[in-house]
């Protein structure tokens, strides 16, 4: 996944030690388990004891649910201090007193050779954009489980949902997903501003400005907006229904199609300059949200930047500072 979109060392014997102190009363008597997911389904006979995830945010439903990888894929942009592991996966790991997993490096595509290297009873990609090849390829080292339906649009509660069943959490994973859900009703409640703005998740080349860049309804930033209840703008309703693709562009000479847009979010280096380019464009400037300056823009390749696709332990991290983003944007 491309750091626009949105996007080693070996593990001890520890990780396996945690998968089996978790989660007893849903241990081996859930197995077998059946999975159905995009190219299929994946039954797990027996309670997995070494997990490995590749694809974004995967490794983090088992390190909230109480279970250290063995590997993991290796976090490549909005890392904050380079070691490849985001700050709210830092937190999970100091508390579980596990060390770093293997960060598989996905920069060229998936390590096959060195999620193979971790012994993994399992493989978790419920958020992913799996190849088939790449599926079958996985399936060879161990189980595995895609994503359900839309490449890079499985929402976290289901990728919460399908991770935890497949290691035997299932309903540990339904408790985290009633978790998250209060503590994001509770940021919104308290930026109750956004309740009723349509925000369009954007992305505007400040070297072209020819054309307007958004993601639609496929994509998990719109996607877990909409789930909150928020309006759709309109051109998101309408493109989203002739694509699959997460992410779209139109001529900025449509500029007319995005006037019931309330607050535009994009990202960039200096908020301050991106406001002023875009304000300053002949075409964008006619944008009603543009023209009042309504737009909230996450620093590039910062970890605030990455929670906006939201995930297992993203979310409690940075929901309340997504959200103050939004709003404060809004009284621009």
């Amino acid at each position: 996944m491309t750091a626009a979109a949105l996007l080693l060392t070996g593990c001890s014997g520890d990780s396996t030690a945690a998968s089996e102190k978790v989660g007893s009363a849903s241990s081996d008597a859930a197995f077998p388990v059946t999975i159905k997911h995009v190219y299929g389904s994946t039954t797990i006979e027996s309670k997995p004891k070494r997990v490995a995830t590749v694809a974004w945010s995967n490794g983090e439903v088992p390190l909230a649910l109480g279970v250290t990888p063995v590997g993991m894929a290796k976090a490549t942009w909005g890392d904050d201090d380079g070691d490849g592991v985001y700050p709210w996966v830092e937190d999970q790991l100091k508390k579980l007193g596990a060390k770093t997993p293997t960060l598989f490096d996905e920069t060229d595509g998936i390590d096959f050779e060195a999620v193979a290297d971790t012994h993994p009873d399992v493989i978790l990609a419920a958020y992913s954009g799996l190849t088939k090849s790449d599926y079958e390829t996985l399936s060879k080292i161990a189980p595995t489980i895609a994503y359900p339906k839309v490449a890079w649009g499985t929402s976290y509660e289901d990728t919460i949902r399908m991770d935890s069943k497949a290691i035997g959490l299932g309903a540990e994973g339904d408790k985290l997903i009633t978790k998250l859900h209060s503590e994001v009703n509770t940021a919104l409640d308290k930026y109750s501003v956004l309740k009723d703005k349509k925000i369009l998740f954007s992305y505007i080349d400040p070297k072209d400005h020819s054309k307007i860049g958004f993601y639609t309804s496929n994509d998990t930033r719109p996607g877990f907006l909409e789930s909150l209840g928020l309006p759709v703008p309109t051109i998101v309703k309408e493109e989203s229904k002739k694509t699959k693709e997460y992410y779209v562009t139109v001529s900025a000479e449509q500029a007319d199609r995005f006037d019931d847009v309330d607050l535009f979010v994009t990202y960039g280096d200096n908020a301050a300059e991106e406001i002023k380019s875009l304000q300053s464009d002949p075409l964008l400037s006619k944008i009603p949200a543009i023209k009042a300056g309504h737009i909230a823009v996450l620093k590039n390749n910062t970890p605030l930047a990455a929670s906006a696709n939201p995930s297992a332990l993203s979310i409690g991290w940075g929901i309340d500072d997504y959200f103050a983003l939004l709003a404060k944007a809004l009284k621009q």
